[in-house]
């Protein structure tokens, strides 16, 4: 289009454009564009998830590789860390404060190694989880990809530490008259519901952990004391029988001890069901259930801030 000006010139006006008047979000949804790194649907992310399966179960082991590579001993320290901790246990609550009044000696053993072992499998998932985001900075903001995939790939990683370690947990079973039999395999079941509520754990922790990265130095602290509340070193029933019974009710269904307690059940001849909280499969399975998909949606909602800022 154009016009003559007074002066006898002929001025030519720009032509209209049809996105004239169009606002941002309409010409992106005209022309099919999307906000980078917007958080997908739920469904979408779980899709985007089962496709990182493979990345995910790489990163996971070659974080179990890469852990001990600097150590002489290696991979062995995945079994040493924990059984340590268990001798020291012993010496100062076997020993010196008897925390294991009620129990001979051939089930206390196994009672103490068995719940260090279990209670260090949730404890280093919740250590690395809640690092998981803020740690690996880097790696978040160079690529995209569902940022689950990351507290997923520690608690996947611990999982197979304890795997791993498990064989000496077995030897130390046994050492002390408990051997394989059925009940063995109810450590299947209990292990994939900690796993679940590990990862749900980890998940929660991570996004916490993104924002408030001094998190990570408080963690070390409360992780101990919840492990002394969930009965690793001591029978809680036994330890409590001269206080509310609510009291032992609540410690014996916080979730570490009760997958403590469906391990040693199953692993350990005289550790039977009386020593075990009612419906406890039941409680296994809600603690599962509410932090495996709480915690993944509750992550999932602030995917797209996770590596701003």
């Amino acid at each position: 289009m154009s016009e003559t000006t007074h002066d006898g010139t002929v001025a030519v006006s720009p032509p209209v454009s049809p996105d004239d008047g169009l606002t941002p979000a309409r010409l992106a949804a005209k022309y099919g564009l999307s906000v980078s790194g917007a958080r997908p649907s739920l469904a979408e992310y779980v899709r985007q998830l089962v496709g990182r399966r493979h990345f995910i179960l790489a990163f996971s082991s070659a974080k179990l590789t890469a852990q001990y590579s600097q150590a002489k001993l290696g991979q062995l320290w995945q079994v040493a860390t924990p059984l340590l901790n268990a001798l020291v246990y012993y010496l100062i609550f076997g020993l010196i404060l008897k925390a294991g009044r009620g129990m001979p000696r051939e089930v206390y053993i196994p009672f103490l190694v068995t719940g260090v072992f279990v209670f260090t499998f949730t404890q280093s998932s919740v250590m690395a989880g809640v690092r998981a985001i803020s740690g690996n900075l880097g790696l978040v903001r160079a690529l995209h990809f569902p940022r689950a995939s990351l507290p997923i790939s520690f608690a996947l990683q611990q999982l197979q530490q304890l795997l791993f370690s498990m064989i000496v947990m077995f030897a130390v079973v046994m050492a002390f008259g408990s051997y394989p039999a059925l009940s063995w395999l109810l450590i299947v079941p209990a292990l994939a519901l900690q796993f679940l509520f590990n990862t749900g754990l980890a998940m929660i922790v991570a996004r916490m952990g993104a924002k408030t990265p001094d998190l990570a130095q408080l963690m070390p602290f409360i992780m101990r004391t919840w492990m002394y509340a969930s009965g690793v070193m001591f029978s809680i029933p036994v330890m409590l029988k001269e206080q509310p019974g609510w009291v032992a009710d609540v410690l014996q269904w916080n979730p570490a001890a009760v997958y403590m307690d469906l391990i040693r059940f199953a692993l350990i001849d005289g550790y039977g069901s009386g020593n075990l909280p009612p419906h406890v499969w039941v409680v296994a399975l809600g603690w599962a259930v509410l932090f495996a998909a709480g915690g993944f949606v509750y992550f999932w909602k602030a995917e797209e801030r996770y590596g701003r800022g």
